[in-house]
């Protein structure tokens, strides 16, 4: 079932725009890292496809706080 995987949720709002929603890790692989693999991934993509991304999710809004590379804030829609 989906109990036993993480996800990260997004969709696209517009034609260049996708809203990263939220990521959720099943409590028995939480503290190991995989939420920040997700939000690097999306991150990655957004940059690697020349999107903008709305930025719904706290965990993803926290992870570019804390690595606030130029690609990834060059690709953020205001």
């Amino acid at each position: 079932g989906c109990h036993d995987k993480a996800v990260l949720l997004y969709e696209y709002v517009g034609k260049r725009i996708v809203d990263l929603q939220h990521t959720e890790v099943p409590d028995a692989y939480r503290g190991r890292g995989i939420a920040k693999h997700l939000a690097k991934a999306a991150l990655d993509f957004v940059v690697q496809e020349d999107l903008k991304a709305h930025l719904t999710c706290w965990y993803i809004q926290k992870y570019v706080k804390e690595n606030p590379l130029p690609q990834y804030l060059e690709h953020l829609q205001p």
